[in-house]
């Protein structure tokens, strides 16, 4: 497990974690609300809704908030970060099953739409395809997948560059330099990122289609995909 993935069992960092999208995230919010309209498209009144890395539970209570007859697994490995889901969701969790584990402990559904937002970054290709596969498998067809995460050219200086902008945002977004430069450092050591034209393909792989861009904002990027 990688220092990055350590802090998620961590309790004082979890304690603090949703301090920390926001900053680092451009546009946060906005990404929920088009990852509502994009589900939302297909899914019907009563979906529902796979959300893979859903602890926090950020994303979770912005689409229960949004859609009163929509129904949630959240899947996660890291206790201490489904026990914050839970306080985050409040009266809102009554229609939220939270599970510990990863894709392939999902219920086999199948669901009428999934997300994973800020997640699939901690993993390598291969995982990436296997994981996404997982989804893919547990939605109905032509089910809609929105994905998100950190995802920017990856050759020599303009990788450089880029993680300088992330955490220059960071910063401007009233992070502390030092923990901007802290997170600026994990990220460089400890994910393998993926540009953007190679986290396309990782969809593909594990099955979707009509695979479209809808997001971009410094360092991060979101889909969605078509089972």
């Amino acid at each position: 497990m990688n220092s990055l993935l350590k802090m998620f069992e961590d309790p004082e960092a979890v304690a603090q974690y949703q301090d920390g999208p926001a900053r680092f995230v451009p546009g946060l919010e906005s990404l929920h609300r088009m990852s509502n309209v994009l589900l939302a498209e297909r899914a019907p009144d009563d979906a529902e809704v796979l959300v893979l890395g859903a602890g926090g539970g950020m994303e979770l209570r912005a689409f229960a908030q949004a859609h009163s007859g929509w129904r949630f697994t959240g899947i996660d490995p890291a206790e201490e970060m489904l026990n914050l889901a839970s306080t985050t969701l409040g009266p809102l969790g009554e229609r939220v099953s939270l599970i510990k584990g990863y894709a392939h402990d999902a219920p086999d559904g199948p669901f009428d739409a999934a997300a994973c937002l800020l997640t699939l970054h901690f993993l390598p290709r291969e995982e990436r395809i296997e994981t996404a596969a997982e989804i893919h498998r547990r939605l109905k067809p032509g089910a809609p997948f929105v994905v998100a995460h950190s995802s920017f050219p990856q050759d020599g200086e303009e990788r450089s560059r880029w993680l300088s902008r992330y955490a220059a945002f960071a910063v401007a977004s009233g992070a502390e330099p030092s923990m901007a430069e802290n997170a600026r450092a994990s990220v460089a050591a400890s994910l393998g990122v993926l540009s953007p034209e190679e986290d396309e393909d990782v969809l593909r792989q594990a099955g979707f289609m009509d695979v479209t861009p809808f997001y971009a904002a410094f360092t991060w990027r979101g889909w969605v995909a078509y089972a």
